[in-house]
């Protein structure tokens, strides 16, 4: 279907706040436009990348005009669930959650309005939310990680790395998925772990002195909103504490950290984009199978390593997706 695109800016509530966005529109259908509704837990600046991605899957999808009804929490907690109830208020036609705390907060909220979410986060069969991958069963389905098979071979390729790793830095309100699943994949890669915990951007500051006073001799940052959101942050820190750091972000070593290696997070909300465009064309939540993330990245800071006094084995540094010298 040949789609005729335009600029036009669709004014946008963050979080309260009203912003202009400019957003591609076009005339799939001009009797009614889709009306999308993502709360985003993050700060505001995380969120246009993300939702731009998604507008990409939406247009491949065969929806090049779409309402967003954006909701950003900025890294409060509790403001998740009134902006959810809001976002739903809004009449819109698909709910767009993303992490597990918004995905929870949206599941209690509506139970009939499909929802698409991107969590990386959580196992949607054991936390009650999907009955099984191919066959969701309920009014919830997205992409998802399998966070227990990418644990292992995570620290795989740090014990190749790294020095012995003994610490992580994990955000609780994420659940416990992820950290079970790594300290799983260290005990049988007889790694000695020790978790930090950081909630808000201030806590970052303690975490890091906390690992660095513990005698960690490296760092695995987990996946959470106020950890992907601060990598510059986060990548000054480990300089400060001369602490080797991966995590799932490539903004990372982009920012100055050392490593990351993780699913394409923008891929991934493309995928979640192309998810949207089903429902919207008749699908249900329910019986479209739940994803996993089909590319990821390994992304190297060599300039990073040698500032820490590290060499990377030359294997490593060939399997990178992008070296940064």
């Amino acid at each position: 279907m040949a789609i005729s695109i335009r600029r036009r800016e669709l004014v946008l509530a963050l979080g309260g706040a009203a912003v202009a966005w400019p957003l591609a529109a076009g005339a799939q259908q001009a009797d009614r436009v889709p009306r999308i509704g993502v709360v985003y837990p993050g700060p505001q600046a995380g969120a246009p990348p993300r939702v731009q991605a998604l507008l990409d899957g939406l247009r491949a999808g065969g929806y090049a005009q779409v309402e967003i009804v954006l909701r950003v929490a900025d890294g409060d907690p509790s403001r998740i669930t009134p902006l959810v109830t809001e976002a739903i208020a809004s009449k819109v036609d698909v709910l767009f959650p993303i992490g597990p705390a918004v995905v929870r907060a949206a599941r209690s909220a509506t139970q009939t309005l499909p929802i698409v979410t991107i969590d990386l986060e959580s196992d949607p069969v054991d936390t009650g939310w999907a009955a099984s991958l191919a066959h969701p069963g309920g009014n919830i389905t997205g992409v998802f990680m399998a966070f227990p098979d990418f644990a292992t071979k995570w620290l795989g390729l740090l014990k190749d790395t790294l020095p012995q790793l003994s610490a992580i830095l994990w955000d609780p309100s994420t659940g416990l998925f992820q950290k079970q699943a790594i300290e799983a994949a260290a005990k049988e890669s007889k790694v000695t772990l020790e978790t930090m915990e950081v909630q808000v951007l201030a806590d970052l500051d303690g975490a890091f002195n906390s690992a660095k006073r513990g005698g960690a001799d490296a760092l695995v940052m987990m996946s959470s909103p106020v950890i992907g959101a601060n990598v510059r942050k986060e990548a000054e820190l480990a300089i400060l504490h001369n602490l080797p750091v991966i995590t799932l972000y490539s903004d990372f070593p982009r920012a100055g950290g050392l490593m990351a290696y993780g699913p394409n997070l923008l891929g991934a909300y493309r995928d979640a984009g192309g998810m949207i465009a089903k429902v919207l064309q008749g699908r249900k939540a329910a019986d479209l199978p739940i994803q996993r993330p089909t590319k990821f990245d390994l992304v190297i800071n060599l300039k990073t390593a040698k500032a820490l006094g590290l060499t990377l084995p030359n294997t490593v540094v060939a399997l990178a997706d992008e070296v940064i010298e």
